[in-house]
């Protein structure tokens, strides 16, 4: 194995949990592709943090960038000894990457909070008034949406309500990641086992103690959203089969309608065949009849495809992530490659041991 390129201050951790001791906030953040905006949030970020009296740590995700995030995060955390950098094997989704953070970090309070500059992070100063007030979560309202369509804005606030009308657990609307939450709604969080995971819903479904600030969400600061239509359609889906299961008993209930529908028509035909002579509709009527109930099959069939394609997720059991790396200021860091998947389980006790591997840059 060749000598690592790194310089050591930024070498690979080879222990987990990542933080060796209690800190008062941790700052989580997922990122991906985020090269042209990240180096303003780390200035913004640094400067709220060092207003406040609490010790602070801050857990950036990388996951799986492909421009220059990683190398700007290794910087961070040369410079810095509250930066931890959690370095994903591949792109596995911010889904993912939020609970990885939740799983590393160490704070008392830990705060969730995008990189795009959407989320200001000079408001992390109130939401922390309020958890010391005896908040659990401090969820952050939008009360605008600057910088997104029309058509974004009004597919939110129909999924919200439908989540809402449909679901088993109540999902505020206009409320996204950005929050706080308290140390033991984080270890709840961890408790959670499930793969299939929308963490806006687990949040919600957690409890304790809530309470909500409002403010007025920023148009991204630079480089473009990663959210196109079809991956805001599948987290839509994965909100819905994952706190309702009135899709399921929707099938049934069209399939009974259905029923009732063909039953009382054939009835109908039948007694005009009876008392006028009238004759059987042809081929046209049995085509529709058809392709109609073969369309009400389909839609069931569907229905229930993507709940069992939830449940082959989850009875495989395969870790949620991987780390190719953990990155923090450290100059005793050896000089190995950490590559361990985290269980889901439970916390682990005791340091997760490395795999065998060349450092980055070998």
């Amino acid at each position: 194995m060749r000598a690592s390129t790194l310089p050591p201050s930024v070498q690979p951790s080879t222990t987990w949990p990542v933080s060796a001791q209690r800190v008062d906030l941790s700052i989580i953040v997922p990122v991906y592709n985020e090269a042209p905006v990240i180096e303003e949030f780390h200035r913004r970020l640094l400067a709220a943090l060092d207003a406040l009296p609490e010790s602070c740590e801050v857990v950036y995700i990388n996951d799986g960038s492909r421009d220059d995030s990683m190398r700007l995060l290794r910087a961070f955390g040369a410079a810095d000894a509250r930066v931890v950098v959690l370095d994903f094997s591949r792109n596995f989704g911010k889904e993912i990457a939020m609970t990885a953070g939740l799983d590393h970090a160490a704070g008392d309070a830990v705060v969730v909070i995008d990189s795009d500059l959407q989320d200001p992070p000079e408001l992390i100063g109130d939401m922390l008034r309020e958890w010391r007030a005896g908040a659990d979560v401090v969820m952050m309202r939008r009360t605008s949406r600057e910088g997104e369509s029309w058509l974004k804005k009004a597919s939110a606030s129909w999924f919200y309500r439908l989540i809402g009308s449909i679901g088993e657990q109540a999902i505020p609307a206009d409320v996204g990641d950005f929050r706080l939450l308290s140390r033991r709604a984080v270890e709840a969080l961890r408790a959670c086992p499930e793969r299939t995971r929308f963490m806006k819903g687990l949040f919600a479904w957690v409890g304790f103690r809530q309470t909500t600030i409002d403010y007025e969400r920023d148009a991204r600061f630079a480089g473009v959203t990663k959210w196109n239509y079809w991956r805001l359609w599948n987290l839509a889906l994965e909100g819905i089969t994952s706190f309702s299961s009135v899709p399921l008993k929707l099938a049934s209930y069209v399939g009974l309608a259905t029923a009732g529908f063909a039953f009382a028509y054939a009835l109908l035909i039948f007694g005009k065949a009876l008392l006028y002579g009238n004759p059987v509709a042809g081929y046209p009527s049995l085509m529709v009849t058809v392709l109609f109930l073969g369309g009400v099959q389909l839609i069931a069939l569907g229905i229930i495809g993507e709940y069992l394609a939830r449940m082959f997720v989850e009875i495989k059991g395969r870790p949620l992530y991987l780390l190719a790396g953990v990155y923090r200021h450290r100059e005793d860091a050896p000089a190995a490659l950490q590559s361990a998947a985290v269980p889901r389980k439970e916390p682990a006790k005791e340091p997760v041991p490395a795999s065998g591997g060349e450092p980055p840059g070998a």
